[in-house]
């Protein structure tokens, strides 16, 4: 039986793992701007401009990427 991942999980790892920018709005309306370069179930890293930043996550409001990020794990196909 495969393991469900849930889909925080697998956007956060497929932005973690093709280091692709980011902007992270947080509830306060702040933004910040790096990649993802770690996430656990409570906080993100994010690097900006070579500095570390931990963020939490109840802090975050919306993650948005440069580019579209496939939802799909492990690069399974949903067509022929």
């Amino acid at each position: 039986m495969a393991k469900i991942q849930n889909l925080q999980d697998i956007f956060l790892n497929q932005a973690r793992t093709n280091k692709q920018q980011v902007t992270v709005f947080l509830v306060n309306g702040f933004q910040l701007r790096g990649i993802v370069t770690g996430f656990d179930s409570f906080t993100v890293v994010l690097d900006t401009d070579g500095k570390q930043q931990l963020i939490y996550k109840h802090a975050i409001s919306t993650i948005i990427p440069a580019r579209a990020i496939s939802l799909m794990p492990n690069g399974e196909n949903t067509g022929p």
